[in-house]
């Protein structure tokens, strides 16, 4: 089995960033081409098919001064076409005066899965007292938490507000919240977000978006923190799913840690039974 934690769809191609189509165009371009047929619930599974994942995340973003917006409604909506594809709300406490209660409205109405926070794209520390509220209604519903942490190419990210750290006092204060540190720190940050996964029980990392063959140099330990380490492609913002997941599979480490990395980790917080 494989589960991918971390992809991307929008509902039109004008809602992304043009610095984000450009990443794509580099990375994927027969992807840009075929833009309209690829960015579909059909095209996804079939890219899933392809690349033998059996679920995956599809993250809502509301993030206009950096990367784009994609409805917590339209990735509801995404998702309703198959059982193998399980919706991440998103949330921006600029874009809305209540954005707890909204949160807690649309869990609700559309049954999300999880929550999608990219403090970098949207300018706040995830340890403001401000956002606890948003903290309180994921850990009320038991659904995970995703962080984006570490580096961005994308125009006005700021690095500040991916520090790794951050998220120290948020696992003190929410212990029964699962938080998953996107990217895993990337950039200068990997040894303190590796840290934060083996200090807190509640911690864990997703290696979307690093290449698979650097991941040991990253993560000299990943063997013996795999059962916090979570597979995520970054869909479309790779060359090739594919490869990505078969250069994990070649990995130097043990046939547990890619099983715990492919999916067992990400089976456990979403709560997929396994047979």
């Amino acid at each position: 089995m494989v589960i991918d934690f971390h992809t991307h769809v929008v509902q039109k191609y004008e809602d992304w960033d043009e610095t984000v189509h450009q990443l794509i165009k580099d990375y994927n371009p027969d992807f840009h081409r075929n833009f309209a047929s690829h960015m579909s619930p059909s095209g996804l599974l079939a890219q899933m098919d392809d690349a033998g994942i059996d679920y995956s995340v599809v993250l809502a973003e509301y993030a206009p001064i950096t990367c784009g917006i994609t409805t917590n409604q339209f990735a509801a909506q995404f998702c309703q076409h198959s059982p193998r594809l399980i919706p991440f709300a998103s949330v921006n406490p600029y874009l809305v005066a209540h954005p707890a209660q909204k949160l807690e409205q649309e869990i609700k109405e559309y049954h999300f899965k999880g929550l999608k926070l990219e403090p970098t794209y949207v300018y706040f520390y995830p340890n403001e007292s401000k956002i606890y509220p948003i903290y309180e209604v994921a850990a009320h519903f038991d659904i995970p938490l995703l962080v984006h942490t570490g580096s961005s190419i994308f125009k006005g990210a700021r690095l500040k507000y991916g520090d790794p750290l951050l998220l120290d006092d948020v696992a003190v204060d929410f212990p029964q919240l699962r938080i998953i540190q996107s990217h895993g720190g990337r950039g200068f940050w990997y040894e303190r977000a590796f840290f934060l996964a083996k200090l807190h029980q509640n911690v864990y990392i997703d290696i979307s978006g690093l290449p698979p063959k650097n991941l040991l140099k990253y993560f000299p330990n990943l063997d013996d923190l795999s059962h916090k380490i979570i597979f995520g492609s970054d869909w479309p913002n790779l060359p090739s799913l594919k490869e990505n997941i078969n250069a994990i599979k070649q990995l130097p480490i043990s046939q547990q840690a890619k099983e715990n990395i492919l999916y067992k980790v990400a089976a456990n917080i979403l709560k997929i039974e396994l047979e």
